[in-house]
């Protein structure tokens, strides 16, 4: 005779599941084997199992985006002082500039565009490491990896939304300078 340990049923569209395996685990156990003490019935949905591995995977996610959220500004923090420090070393040619006439606007904008510039090139060498470890992980694992363009677009976006955010403060502070002051500065 054939032995069967288990076996899989799919239930048609619109059946509850949940109540399609009591159903059965009760009728194997009234039936066949409600005497039997050495056996044991038990149905099971996968639907139950599918949940909590998407609920583990959503916990993953959320903490590795609280820590991309951390780097990012750790990051940002390190840009607008770069930028700090570069207006200082620059506080002459910023003074020449306003006294040549250069207005607030202009000097706000060259230094967004440098932070934005900053973190353009970050993001970019950012987005070449995970496709070069993305790359190798997927030959490791015998599986190909398709790098998904509009993440990597918006990513890109990003990196240069940092840039602008973690610009304005260092890019203010520039554009107010008084040029005499500036000028006299050494």
């Amino acid at each position: 005779g054939h032995y069967y340990n288990y076996f899989e049923l799919v239930p048609q569209t619109g059946v509850d599941s949940d109540a399609l395996a009591q159903r059965i685990q009760s009728f194997f156990e009234k039936s066949f084997y409600g005497t039997n003490q050495r056996f044991m019935v038990k149905a099971y949905n996968l639907q139950n199992e599918i949940e909590s591995i998407t609920s583990v995977l959503d916990t993953i996610s959320l903490a590795i985006g609280v820590i991309a959220g951390i780097s990012l500004l750790v990051g940002g923090i390190g840009v607008m002082n770069i930028m700090l420090v570069s207006i200082t070393e620059r506080t002459r040619e910023i003074g020449v500039r306003k006294a040549l006439g250069a207005p607030a606007g202009a000097i706000r904008t060259q230094f967004i565009v440098e932070a934005m510039v900053i973190c353009l090139v970050g993001g970019v060498l950012g987005i070449l490491a995970g496709l070069g470890l993305g790359a190798i992980g997927a030959s490791l694992l015998g599986s190909p990896a398709r790098p998904n363009p509009g993440v990597i677009l918006a990513a890109v976006g990003f990196s240069m939304a940092i840039g602008v955010f973690f610009g304005y403060y260092p890019a203010s502070k520039a554009a107010r300078m008084d040029p005499i002051e500036a000028l006299r500065y050494e």
